[in-house]
């Protein structure tokens, strides 16, 4: 088993440029509020200004000189997408969180028609981690760090029912749409490196942890007995926020780091336990169904990455 691993094992981050998405709440605030507590420069990208703001004031508070932005960016939408990206003020990012998403939802469909989950969780982390590519690529030692979920071995992958509609599961859904989060961050790694580009993708998992996402936003409506049994389960089985945060943020700082690799709870079921590269899930190797879903992802987003080709010595080629 692996050692303990805490927030204090952080390296300092001063210099560092950071965007966390979904930062005003659960995983993604502590892993906002940790990073610039290591010193660096943290932009908490939020859907809803209000929360955000607030999440922000909550940061400063907890971190006196914190350096700290907010940003807006809703992931259901391209056009929200493409203008956050456009007016970042940052023009070198040396950390991508893709935190941001929802889970388990009932139907609905994004400002551009896509079925909201797989929407939401992979196409518009895809778009803006694009869109922000110039930025990352002005860093020297840039990281993606995408979570997935370790529910994700329980997805039946299918590229034709990504736009699910009749038969709807929303559990499925869901699962699906964190598998192509995997797919998404090991493919952007292979892509890069064959670029001999010095960008890392890394994807993660929390393991079971208790955050807002299955009974905030859209499952707020959900019916009287999901709403009374959710909430005592979270509470009963699921661990406290700060531990579902170690995965991302040991992803996003530990030194010498590979990319290409998905790291997740190293307890049982990956459900629980310090922060562990787990490489052996066979999705990680299906190099076929990453291709395909990153073309498909470019079709339906009309966002192309267009990676320079580096030489060995670091020169574009």
């Amino acid at each position: 088993m692996p050692g303990i691993w805490t927030f204090a094992d952080i390296p300092d981050q001063s210099g560092r440029v950071a965007v966390v998405t979904g930062a005003n709440s659960g995983i993604g605030y502590v892993t906002a509020r940790e990073l610039a507590r290591r010193g660096a420069l943290v932009v908490l990208a939020c859907r809803s200004p209000e929360r955000g703001r607030a999440a922000l004031d909550r940061l400063r508070a907890e971190i006196p000189g914190a350096r700290a932005e907010l940003g807006t960016v809703d992931l259901a939408s391209l056009a929200s997408i493409a203008k956050f990206a456009a007016e970042l003020a940052h023009p070198r990012l040396d950390l991508l969180v893709n935190n941001a998403g929802v889970a388990m939802v009932p139907f609905a469909r994004t400002a551009d028609g896509f079925e909201s989950q797989f929407g939401i969780n992979h196409l518009g982390t895809y778009a803006l981690t694009g869109l922000l590519m110039p930025r990352l690529l002005a860093a020297p030692e840039p990281r993606v760090v995408t979570v997935s979920s370790e529910g994700h071995r329980y997805a039946r992958f299918d590229l034709e029912a990504v736009h699910a509609g009749h038969r709807y599961s929303a559990p499925f859904a869901y699962l699906r749409s964190k598998r192509a989060n995997l797919y998404f961050a090991v493919e952007l790694h292979r892509r890069a490196a064959a670029a001999g580009l010095p960008l890392r993708g890394l994807a993660v998992a929390p393991g079971l942890t208790r955050t807002n996402v299955l009974t905030g936003g859209a499952n707020a409506g959900r019916g009287r007995l999901y709403r009374a049994l959710l909430p005592l389960l979270v509470r009963t089985l699921f661990r406290p926020t700060q531990e579902g945060a170690k995965t991302s943020l040991y992803a996003a700082t530990l030194p010498g780091l590979p990319g290409g690799g998905y790291i997740a709870p190293g307890g049982f079921l990956e459900l629980r336990g310090e922060p562990a590269i787990r490489n052996g899930h066979p999705a990680l190797r299906d190099t076929d169904t990453a291709r395909r879903l990153w073309e498909l992802s470019e079709d339906l987003t009309g966002v192309r990455y267009d990676l320079p080709v580096r030489a060995p010595g670091g020169l574009p080629a």
